[in-house]
């Protein structure tokens, strides 16, 4: 164009710049923008952008020169030949670096000099050379601009904005080597930048310098630049010193933390440099922020600390400090209280120094040095988990505030580490050391009913750790609680029976090896069970003790209490006489006499509530009587007798119409179960027509999951017993069967029929594991399956639907008491046994085809699993999923078994599934990273997994992850789950 079209389009473009930014007129603002848009995309663009940068003294306005620099990079990020040619590309490179020299000082905004080395980054990723290019031409910049040009060149290795398109993976992983190769230089450069003193003047005022230093170190981390350099000479080097020293200005802070938490992150041997600062973050740093509440100073220091507590098992130190130096700010939940908590909630110290791979003695050591610490935390977290207020629920029954369960709910993992790091006497000790004043009238319940909420949440640690117990404070609660009447259990005190009957559930056969407590505690419950806060916890603690109880149970005082509480469970006080009448209710439930009960509602509820709670006396009969059997004190024939008299009495009840009662179908299955574990060997002659009965009554009432339930009872009982297979795999065909069953293939469908989804998993999860290998050849097809709804199911919002499905698949059982192994660890028993032939007509090579066929729908369902609001509460199980998947895949591919399964196999899938995420659900260039990233982890972890296995290292169900690299994989697992919290609910097909 000649000089009169070109100043005549200049001329409309500052019109069209001005109208964009400050025209008042809507319309005006549109029109404006669409001449512009109009005009990048034209070839014209280029001219026009470049001459604009180029004109002489004085310069076009601000705006009009931030858009002309912000056209030039949209223009060389464009996908497409968008570039001019190469004849022309040198002289686009050329005219951005004289832009970028001219306006590296004011009176130049800050903002166009940042477009114009945005552009230079984009020309750099995209010619040939045009990094090694980029940095021969640096020399000759101001050192402002070679700082923020410094500073965005590394944000190119990982750019996910939307405008930048058109390259590759491999093309940033080729750009990103190329920067690194200079980063020894870039590293010298940043180092003489920290030393300048004021006198050194360009123009940037000394704390604003300082802080562009640490943007520019900051991506220059992230990219990697010290990756070559030994951990010695880092924790020493001069620009870490820089930055740490950069905490104390306030203008440079935030970005300072956000260096020295990226550091910590990369490198794990750094955090130990940080022992002798210390005293610094302590005086000069966190007291000061703690007198004038600070939320910036302590939200930054909690990040760096749960940072380093993930790298490093000296963090304790970190904790001693902020308790010693303000408990009393911890204890008030404020929210700076909660800064810091949430930092030691989220921190995995105790996970390092409980499994660091060291000599027993030394690992002890460190124990010993920190226990004061965790002892202080242990006070400060009690005295914040204290009920504070009486609240109530919807239906009016008191309940904890939201924000306190929530509270509690992450505190469950954080007591089981205190508690392990402490020791169980030092933690037991700890929780009844307050000299409670033990009269009945002043005692304080609600510092009570948080220490046996902390005593109940550790309960398996101190289980396993077998150290002696003295329950005598327990017992004399429970004997004061069990001697109030009706009208005296009002507001927060039914919390407290909760947390006793949690303890009494969890130690029930410690506390029933005594024979004095056995009636205090009956009594106890009759009196939780009475109130729907505390029903459910009581009814498990009463289960319990009847299953734990000793020979002491039959006696006539505690029998009677038994009976009672059997029959009146939801009066509370039901009446001896009240016995003739429930055996009465039983008996009189007869199929034939149907259509003249149904006639009369309130005869036919009263009767059907009479069988129910004469049901439960009669499966609570055969709980007791489990412990004669087993001592031999009732002898076979009483037990046929009593066989004799109870299954008739059952078959007609499974034959009759009121199974559609749902409280009636829960009471002859628990009744029924109950027999068959007291007395199963006397069942096998009645096994077909128990089996008949269960499938056919699913089959007519599907939403009645205690069918299923029994069923897999029946299995764990008799499935191991070759001359039941066939049995068992018509009865697995008959359930699969069921319209409820077949639907289940959406996440919709099992939010909908989450117990269903349960009990389907309950039996599935008994048939893999304890029926014959004939049987579970037979059922592949069923099986394969059950594989496919279980991965379908893990995605549903049901936590306990979801969890249920995934703990079919992986090691974790439902109930540790029944379940031990889930499918995965199934199969790699299996492989493991024979590792050098593969079987012919083994199981393990059934399943395992099964899950060559299944593998990349069980990949794709974990990832959407973890996507979410939920995602968090299945991070644990999901990580243990990929690190069995990973397992297998990684141990086959070494043995004959590589023709079935492979390490290809899995690394085609979690290609294929993250490709197949929506776009929604993925930043860009999200998915290139995820996959190297997660194949590395996955491979450490699986590697980690088969030593846990093999050899001399087999070891039994652990909480943690197996080795350094399951941890390492739990904690990349846990991060994906926290980044996607706000992703869109996963819909996967």
């Amino acid at each position: 164009m000649d000089a009169g079209e070109a100043s005549e389009l200049h001329a409309q473009l500052a019109a069209a710049v001005h109208a964009l930014n400050h025209d008042a007129n809507p319309s005006a603002r549109l029109a404006a923008n669409q001449w512009l848009l109009a005009l990048q995309r034209s070839p014209q663009g280029w001219a026009v952008a470049t001459a604009l940068l180029a004109a002489p003294d004085p310069p076009p306005p601000a705006d009009l020169l931030f858009f002309a620099a912000q056209m030039l990079r949209r223009k060389i990020q464009s996908p497409g030949p968008a570039l001019p040619g190469a004849g022309l590309a040198p002289q686009l490179l050329d005219a951005l670096l004289l832009a970028a020299r001219r306006f590296s000082a004011a009176p130049a905004p800050r903002q166009l000099l940042t477009q114009i080395c945005l552009a230079l980054s984009a020309l750099a990723l995209r010619a040939e050379g045009g990094v090694d290019g980029l940095f021969a031409r640096m020399p000759h910049l101001p050192a402002p601009a070679v700082l923020e040009l410094l500073t965005v060149l590394p944000e190119e290795s990982a750019q996910d904005q939307a405008g930048d398109t058109g390259v590759d993976a491999a093309a940033r992983c080729r750009f990103t080597r190329e920067l690194l190769a200079h980063a020894p230089a870039v590293i010298e450069f940043l180092h003489s930048q920290s030393e300048k003193v004021p006198a050194d003047d360009d123009g940037v005022p000394l704390h604003e310098r300082n802080r562009r230093i640490l943007r520019c170190l900051l991506s220059w981390v992230r990219v990697g630049c010290f990756s070559e350099m030994p951990a010695a000479a880092l924790a020493t080097h001069p620009l870490l010193t820089f930055a740490f020293n950069s905490l104390q200005v306030s203008f440079s802070f935030d970005v300072a933390i956000e260096v020295m938490t990226e550091l910590v992150s990369q490198h794990q041997e750094l955090p130990e440099a940080f022992l002798s600062k210390m005293p610094y973050i302590r005086e000069v740093l966190l007291l000061p922020a703690l007198t004038n509440r600070s939320d910036k100073i302590i939200a930054g220091l909690a990040c760096l600390m749960c940072e380093v507590g993930q790298a490093v098992r000296f963090l304790s130190l970190c904790f001693s400090i902020m308790f010693c130096s303000a408990p009393a700010l911890v204890a008030e939940g404020g929210s700076q209280a909660l800064a810091l908590t949430d930092a030691l909630l989220r921190c995995t110290l105790a996970h390092f120094i409980l499994g660091i791979d060291t000599k027993t003695t030394k690992r002890n050591a460190a124990q010993e040095v920190f226990l004061p610490v965790f002892s202080s935390l242990l006070d400060a977290l009690l005295f914040r988990a204290q009920i504070d207020t009486d609240e109530h629920g919807a239906d009016g029954a008191p309940c904890l505030p939201d924000g306190l369960a929530q509270f509690r709910m992450n505190l469950e993992e954080l007591l089981v580490d205190i508690c392990l790091l402490l020791g169980a006497p030092a933690y037991i000790n700890k929780l009844f050391s307050h000299g409670w004043d033990f009269s009945s009238q002043s005692v304080p319940w609600k510092e009570v009913e948080v220490r046996m909420y902390a005593l109940s949440m550790v309960a398996d640690t101190i289980l396993q750790d077998e150290s002696p117990f003295d329950f005598s404070i327990v017992m004399h609660y429970v004997n004061i609680l069990s001697g109030r009447t009706p009208v005296e259990l009002n507001g927060g005190l039914f919390l407290v029976y909760k947390s006793f009957g949690d303890v009494i559930g969890s130690y029930s056969k410690w506390l029933s090896s005594s024979q004095n407590n056995i009636k205090p505690l009956l009594l106890f419950c009759a009196s939780g069970i009475s109130t729907s806060v505390s029903s459910n916890a009581c009814s498990l603690a009463l289960r319990k003790l009847c299953e734990d109880a000793s020979p002491f149970i039959h006696e006539p005082q505690n029998l009677e209490i038994l009976f009672w509480i059997s029959e009146g469970m939801d009066k509370g006080n039901l009446r001896l006489e009240d016995e003739e009448e429930i055996v009465t209710a039983i008996t009189q439930i007869d199929i034939d006499r149907d259509y003249s009960l149904r006639q009369n509602p309130a005869t036919y509820t009263q009767s059907l509530d009479l069988a129910v709670r004469g049901l439960y006396r009669m499966g609570a009969l055969f709980r007791h009587l489990s412990t004669s059997i087993t001592s031999g004190l009732v002898d076979d024939d009483i037990i046929l007798v009593l066989l004799g008299i109870f299954w008739p009495l059952l078959e007609k009840l499974f034959l009759s119409s009121h199974m559609e009662n749902v409280n009636l179908s829960a009471a002859v299955c628990r009744s029924l179960s109950s027999a068959i574990h007291s007395c199963g060997q006397h069942f096998h002659m009645l096994l077909p027509k128990v089996m008949e009965c269960l499938s056919t009554n699913f089959l007519l009432f599907q939403r009645h999951d205690c069918f299923l339930r029994t069923a897999g009872s029946v299995i764990e009982e008799f499935g191991h017993k070759e001359e039941y297979g066939a049995l068992c795999v018509r009865t697995f065909e008959t359930l699969s069967s069921a319209s409820s069953i077949s639907t289940l293939n959406s996440s919709y469908t099992c939010d909908q029929e989450p117990d269903l989804v349960e009990a389907y998993m309950y039996f599935t999860s008994m048939f893999i594991r304890c029926c014959p290998k004939e049987a579970i050849i037979a059922s592949t097809s069923l099986l394969e399956l059950s594989f496919q709804k279980a991965a379908i199911c893990s995605t549903a919002m049901h936590r306990g639907a979801a969890l249920a499905a995934m703990s079919y698949i992986s090691c974790e059982g439902m109930k540790l008491d029944y379940i031990r192994l889930g499918f995965l660890e199934v199969v790699l028993a299996a492989v493991l046994e024979s590792p050098e032939c593969v079987p012919d007509g083994s199981p393990g090579v059934a399943l395992i085809q099964i899950l060559a066929c299944c593998g990349e729908g069980l990949l794709s369902n974990v990832l959407y699993a973890l996507l979410g609001i939920s995602a968090l509460s299945r991070v644990h199980k999901s990580a243990t999923i990929l690190q069995q998947l990973a397992a297998m895949c990684s141990f086959c591919e070494r043995t004959t078994w590589k023709a079935l399964l492979s390490w290809s196999s899995l690394c085609g899938w979690l290609q294929s599934t993250v490709k197949s995420l929506p776009s929604e659900y993925l930043k860009q260039g999200e998915a290139e990273m995820i996959i190297p990233l997660w194949l590395k982890v996955l491979e450490d972890a699986g590697s980690d997994y088969i030593h846990s296995r093999t050899g001399d290292n087999i070891v039994n169900h652990q909480v943690y992850m197996q080795g350094k690299g399951g941890r390492t994989l739990k904690r990349i697992i846990r991060d994906f789950a926290e980044s996607h919290r706000n992703a869109p609910t996963p819909c996967p097909s």
